[in-house]
């Protein structure tokens, strides 16, 4: 279902048009002011946002400016439905890069029509077709948007070991649910204890990024690995589970046990770290990617330049009884030189 945000400070017509998109099946939330949409729309990325320019406090166009200007909804669709109906309004609203304007008082069957239009852009825009996350452009232009910030920031690169040899044993339809599993778990996780404007990302296949601040960096990890590990069982078939391997074939041919599927989590921060553009940052998530790899459980490590430091955390093992995971922190000492071997893990979307 497709949810709309409906900003409009009259309440009649806000009731109006939440009544109108909810009978045509949208799930719709209306505010009343523009800072509370700004809130809303960090918080929940609302597919479309339909948007009246004269509001109390802060009106339309800076509303329009400030979510234009934040990766997390620089890509939702916004409708101007405003009785400003003078050539200069709505040269101003698009020029702040609105994608539809519409004056009052206006035809109903219209606004449907333009935001069944819209909302078809949004399904044949750069999200991930399958998980509906920011991909390619989108996820560069957050990472841009972090490293031109002077505030604390943290990446999370997630990747799953051994998803290939799932998917060959299980088909690419299973495979197709474990990516959406471990997309669904980091926006629950993150929505539930992140930050109101973290961002999640779809890097490709079954990587995936998330943009937090450090004090939230273990919570987070915690969580995802947790959910992964008990929501992930239901994917498998019961003597798989219970042997912990999957049955499968190496790429010779030859019968072969393979783990069951774990996730990595590499971090990568400006704390430590000081990247100055993508491919540093690339470089550096790659580093941290191969660290989070060399252990068969699920893990999560800080990527580093120098030296490898471990710290022991406690994560939950693929049997009942706790086990000792090593967490991989950098230090990083010389800025701007890297020599790492490993390929630049945003390769698969520059």
């Amino acid at each position: 279902m497709m949810d709309i945000l409906v900003v409009e400070d009259e309440r009649q017509i806000a009731g109006l048009l939440k009544e109108t998109l909810d009978i045509e099946g949208y799930r719709t939330v209306a505010v009343l002011n523009g800072e509370d949409a700004i809130q809303f729309a960090l918080r929940e990325t609302p597919h479309l946002i339909i948007l009246d320019i004269m509001l109390p406090g802060i009106n339309g166009y800076e509303v329009i400016r400030r979510l234009r200007d934040h990766p997390k909804t620089m890509h939702i669709p916004i409708i101007v439905l405003s009785a400003y109906a003078s050539h200069i309004d709505k040269i101003h609203a698009f020029e702040l890069d609105v994608d539809n304007y519409i004056t009052k008082p206006f035809d109903t069957d219209e606004l449907l029509a333009r935001v069944r239009s819209q909302l078809r852009r949004v399904q044949q825009s750069s999200l991930s077709p399958l998980t509906k996350l920011p991909g390619g452009l989108q996820l560069e232009n957050a990472i841009s948007y972090k490293l031109a910030s002077t505030e604390p920031w943290s990446i999370l690169y997630l990747d799953l070991n051994n998803f290939k040899a799932f998917n060959d044993v299980y088909g690419f339809l299973a495979g197709n649910d474990m990516i959406l599993l471990v997309g669904h778990i980091c926006q629950r996780v993150v929505y539930e204890y992140g930050n109101t404007d973290d961002f999640v990302g779809h890097v490709g296949g079954d990587d995936f990024l998330i943009m937090t601040t450090p004090d939230r960096v273990q919570l987070l990890c915690q969580q995802i690995l947790t959910r992964y590990k008990q929501q992930s069982a239901s994917l498998y078939h019961l003597e798989d589970l219970e042997r912990g391997s999957i049955s499968g074939v190496d790429r010779k041919g030859r019968a072969y046990q393979f783990p069951l599927v774990s996730l990595s989590i590499g971090v990568v921060n400006n704390q430590v770290q000081h990247p100055h553009n993508l491919d540093e940052i690339g470089m550096l998530m790659a580093e941290a990617k191969r660290h989070a790899k060399q252990s068969s459980d699920n893990i999560y490590s800080i990527s580093s330049q120098k030296g490898v430091h471990y710290h022991e955390y406690p994560h939950p093992s693929h049997s009942d009884s706790q086990s000792m995971i090593p967490l991989v922190e950098a230090n990083h000492s010389s800025r701007g030189r890297y020599h790492f071997t490993e390929h630049n893990a945003f390769a698969e979307f520059k």
